[in-house]
């Protein structure tokens, strides 16, 4: 759109916890529609969180949390071409894009990684983040690594 930003749409909140950020979360890892096969992942993993009992004194929507906060990247690396060399510059994410990749990485990683059903990878994958560990968490430290190697091209930023 040339004049106006688009609306922003609002998103319900669940069924179960209320919670926006859930809704966004299940709206990523939903393939062909199928909100309600999304929601049964989701809330199916949670229980599998929730029985593994990783700390007493949190539920399994905080441990979610937790994970998908450890996952979130606060910088990332854009190519920009600067007289005919192209330079990694780092440059902060905003909040809502920040958000949107540390929930894509946590889907995406939960994905490749095997087991039988989703509900016990995205589980595995939930727990190895709020650990501090797995691929999504691996993807996070890189990204950092190389916008921290590439600080010296900061001042090209756009």
């Amino acid at each position: 759109m040339r004049k106006s930003k688009p609306k922003k749409r609002v998103i319900l909140p669940d069924p179960m916890f209320n919670d926006v950020e859930v809704t966004k979360f299940v709206n990523n890892l939903m393939l062909n529609g199928k909100k309600s096969a999304a929601y049964e992942i989701f809330y199916g993993a949670l229980q599998i969180v929730e029985e593994k009992k990783i700390t007493e004194e949190l539920s399994a929507v905080e441990v979610w949390r937790k994970a998908l906060e450890n996952v979130t990247p606060l910088v990332e690396v854009r190519s920009r071409r600067v007289g005919g060399a192209t330079f990694q510059i780092p440059s902060e994410i905003r909040p809502s894009r920040r958000q949107s990749i540390g929930m894509k990485n946590l889907i995406h990683f939960s994905r490749k990684r095997s087991g039988h059903s989703m509900r016990e990878r995205l589980a595995a994958e939930i727990i190895a983040a709020f650990n501090e560990e797995g691929a999504a968490y691996k993807k996070k430290e890189e990204t950092h690594r190389m916008a921290e190697a590439n600080k010296a091209f900061s001042h090209f930023r756009f």
